[in-house]
């Protein structure tokens, strides 16, 4: 049966409190980075997507692409809890010889399609796996999560324009837009704006909505395709830290290891009791 929006938004509290506990004993960074696309994974991967955990090479899958892939920790969770591969598993991440490296590689792991580290890839990528559904004649989609950082990359830009050419409504872009880079506002860094008027502009069927409401995300991920025949893209407004107050909107959490108490708070916060460290 499918989730509930009541039952997404708990698993989205559970991620959130096992992404802190893996930053604390993986000792690394991006936290904030995770806490505000952990929505857009639940959605995705609880209910967006065609796929099998226990088949997930199936050639009719549909494809996710975490392109931002400094949030790959948020990830590793919400494949552990959807039956990718075992939970105790994460148990290694980041450590010595462990298949949950900090960022991705190819196939680390069952159910992650890309390496995608190097940031401006994921699109690219994901354009490609679009055509070649046509190509081979199969019905699988393409999902991919941008960072907006990430959107000043011109791979990103040169995809945005193959797609549409392409007519590819198979394929899904959704931007984490949550107002940060590494250094500065992303608006300080490099202006991007009118944001949603550049993706219109290059021919994409666009929405915005709100990144961190459950219902909202569940809702545009069900128009794929919608009907217009164009790739979709998606402006997601998301707050960095999204759900920790004392990490929401604050760019320190880009770099900073919580400590074992603010681990606590955390798994307080979201209701999952006493952590074990």
């Amino acid at each position: 049966m499918p989730m509930r929006i009541e039952e997404l938004e708990a698993m989205a509290r559970k991620i959130r409190a096992q992404a802190v506990r893996m930053s604390h004993r993986g000792d690394s960074p991006h936290l904030g980075s995770q806490l505000s696309c952990i929505d857009i994974l639940v959605a995705a991967y609880f209910l967006a997507l065609r796929i099998d955990p226990k088949n997930a090479s199936a050639p009719d899958r549909d494809r996710f692409i975490l392109s931002k892939g400094h949030a790959a920790p948020a990830l590793y969770a919400v494949l552990a809890e959807r039956g990718f591969f075992s939970k105790d598993l994460i148990e290694s991440y980041n450590t010595d010889g462990s298949p949950l490296p900090e960022q991705p590689s190819p196939n680390c792991v069952p159910g992650l399609e890309a390496a995608t580290g190097s940031l401006g890839h994921g699109l690219p990528i994901g354009v490609g796996m679009a055509l070649a559904a046509r190509i081979h004649k199969l019905n699988y989609r393409v999902f991919v999560t941008l960072s907006d950082g990430e959107c000043n990359e011109g791979s990103v830009w040169e995809a945005a324009m193959f797609a549409p050419a392409q007519k590819l409504d198979n394929l899904f872009v959704i931007v984490d837009f949550n107002k940060w880079q590494a250094t500065g506002r992303s608006e300080e860094v490099m202006s991007i704006q009118p944001f949603a008027d550049k993706w219109r502009a290059f021919g994409w069927s666009t929405y915005e909505i709100d990144g961190n409401d459950m219902k909202q995300v569940v809702d545009v991920m069900s128009k794929v395709p919608d009907g217009s025949g164009k790739p979709i893209a998606v402006i997601a407004n998301t707050v960095k830290g999204k759900g920790v107050p004392f990490m929401e909107d604050d760019n320190n959490w880009h770099y900073r290891i919580p400590t074992a108490d603010e681990v606590q708070q955390v798994w307080t916060l979201m209701g999952q009791g006493n952590v074990t460290l």
